[in-house]
């Protein structure tokens, strides 16, 4: 069978790479874009763009009858869902399938059996795989999850049946604290996902997360592309990760390796996947899930493999055998960096708006999948990742040196983004040593911005500046100056300035030290306050939702409460949602 177009049904750097990789291949790309991706990168690199009315999620990504619309308009014979939205959505490849087209995916029963952890644990328990105590089925209530924590103790991990990419993973480590994340794990799934069920386990204290990369055609062959590695994350959202995975002994390397290749050669698996594992810090292994999709780190597993993974998704949903006869052999080592826009210093806060200049690296061993490029707008509507750097050398040693020069050349304005986090990271012992003594949730009790304690340097990192040449003495020298220095004290449009800013500032500014603000654009989604109530320094005034995450805004100051803003509401940034007096 031959797939001669292709609708890629997903937006961002992802849409940009199965663009690429269909052109390899010589076949048409039609992309999708909502009213806020208009002229987004993904719709400039494929061959056509088709428009979605709207902007949020459920209008547009995952409205299912206006992408079935959208493929019998441009003619295509194959639809890639790529990751998040709809690609592990059972319905969607089954509707795709219905219309006669091609479904670049597992079959839908696959995706329904694994896409379902408690029934994954099952497949799981049933092949020998080691799982730590968990439910058998969905708990109806967080009464549930508390009696569970009572009976097997704390930490305990409320997870969406149907959740992924950290969203609806709640830790738990406080009893009292299991209603309001038990709610919230629901919430950011059943917005991300739209299925609200959790299930409860038991959660191993700091552990690694290690996964293995699945390949499997319709004749049968199942191979497994190495170990990756996936430990560095802040609220069990990834944010570097390596392969092949370091520190691992040949004997849990195996079983992870061949615990992967039996879970889906029990279900029948086709396509590309992923079976993640925990490591504890004894050393056990514990199955974690498995992803029915393209991973956003795939490339890290290619640039080691030089297996082209997005192709071989295509190659198989066109009924072609894999193109290696046997598990590639891993050569060197690689890195992948998340280029997200956040706030390193407002608790990763997402950080929507124009992207001024986009300077990426270059050099050996250098990667760059990027949905975004100098001028580009990132909406709030969606996932913050906006860019991929990968390295690769010929040790982990060398692209650890590499890494480090590529993000000091890595340069982003108008945005703030994680970037200073990845420099921090790679002077890190906890994850450059040979023994890697980093855990998951290491990040959120170990990191600091390097300047932690002198935060005007650490705001110079995202002020927008330009280098000025200066020679002296026959020696050239690099000089940044403010933007605001060099325009007769008029800020550059777009600046990166503290969150606040507009028209908003001059209400937060008129309530004074009494406003409480929010930081960012974002949906306001539950009081945890009710009016009048007395609140204290660090708090938990509100939860609001911003790029399918949610943040707690926090009391800066003790006193009665004033809400101003009401759940629901549209916020943003700098808005007053409340006072304190």
């Amino acid at each position: 069978m031959k797939i001669k177009a292709i609708l890629i049904a997903n937006r961002g750097e992802i849409a940009v790479r199965i663009a690429r990789a269909a052109r390899d291949l010589g076949i048409k790309s039609v992309a999708i874009y909502s009213e806020a991706d208009a002229g987004a990168l993904h719709t400039q690199v494929a061959d056509e763009a088709y428009a979605l009315p709207g902007n949020t999620a459920a209008d547009t990504y995952m409205n299912v009858p206006a992408l079935l619309d959208i493929a019998v308009r441009a003619g295509v014979d194959a639809v890639h869902p790529g990751y998040g939205f709809l690609s592990e959505n059972a319905d969607f490849a089954r509707a795709v399938s219905d219309a006669g087209l091609t479904w670049v995916g597992p079959s839908p029963e696959a995706i329904e059996l694994l896409g379902d952890k408690i029934a994954a644990r099952r497949v799981a328990e049933k092949v020998g795989a080691p799982l730590a105590p968990g439910t058998s089925e969905p708990i109806a209530d967080w009464q549930e999850a508390r009696a569970f924590a009572e009976e097997h103790g704390l930490p305990i991990a409320i997870k969406a049946a149907f959740g992924g990419g950290g969203r609806g993973l709640k830790v738990v480590d406080d009893l009292d604290a299991i209603e309001g994340a038990f709610n919230s794990a629901g919430r950011e799934a059943s917005e991300a996902f739209g299925r609200a069920e959790c299930y409860v386990e038991k959660f191993l204290t700091h552990p690694r997360h290690v996964e293995a990369q699945v390949l499997a055609d319709n004749h049968g062959n199942v191979r497994v592309l190495g170990t990756r590695d996936c430990s560095t994350q802040r609220r069990f959202q990834k944010l570097i990760e390596e392969a092949p995975a370091p520190a691992l002994t040949d004997s849990q390397r195996e079983g992870i390796i061949e615990g992967a290749r039996s879970i889906c050669a029990a279900v029948g698996y086709t396509g590309a996947g992923t079976v993640e594992y925990i490591v504890s810090e004894d050393g056990t292994i514990s199955f974690l899930e498995v992803n029915t999709r393209v991973q956003v780190e795939h490339p890290v597993t290619e640039a080691v493999t030089g297996v082209d993974i997005v192709a071989e998704q295509i190659r198989i949903a066109a009924g072609e055998p894999l193109s290696f006869d046997a598990d590639p052999e891993s050569t060197g080592h690689a890195f992948e960096f998340r280029i997200n826009a956040e706030d390193i210093l407002n608790g990763f806060a997402p950080c929507p708006g124009t992207i001024v200049s986009f300077e990426p690296p270059t050099g050996p061993g250098i990667r760059v999948d990027s949905a975004v490029r100098s001028g580009s707008i990132v909406p709030p509507y969606y996932d913050s990742l906006i860019a991929k750097l990968i390295v690769c050398g010929p040790t982990r040693e060398v692209a650890i040196v590499r890494a480090r020069r590529a993000l000091r050349e890595f340069d982003i304005a108008g945005v703030r983004t994680v970037l200073p986090f990845h420099r921090d990271l790679l002077e890190e012992p906890a994850l450059v040593s040979e023994d890697l003594g980093i855990f998951t949730d290491w990040v959120d009790h170990n990191y600091r911005p390097s300047a932690a304690q002198q935060v005007d340097k650490v705001e110079a990192i995202y002020s927008q500046r330009r280098n000025v040449a200066v020679e002296i003495d026959g020696r050239l020298i690099n000089v940044g100056f403010p933007t605001e220095l060099l325009s007769a004290g008029a800020p550059a449009g777009g600046s990166s300035s503290s969150a606040g800013a507009g028209t908003d500032s001059d209400a937060a500014e008129a309530a004074g030290e009494n406003a409480v603000t929010a930081s960012f654009e974002a949906n306001l989604v539950a009081w945890n306050v009710a009016e009048g109530d007395e609140v204290a320094v660090g708090d938990d005034l509100a939860t609001v939702e911003a790029m399918k995450m949610e943040s707690s805004i926090k009391a800066a100051r003790a006193g009665k409460i004033s809400l101003r803003a009401a759940v629901g509401d549209r916020l943003s940034s700098g808005q007053v949602i409340a006072t304190i007096n």
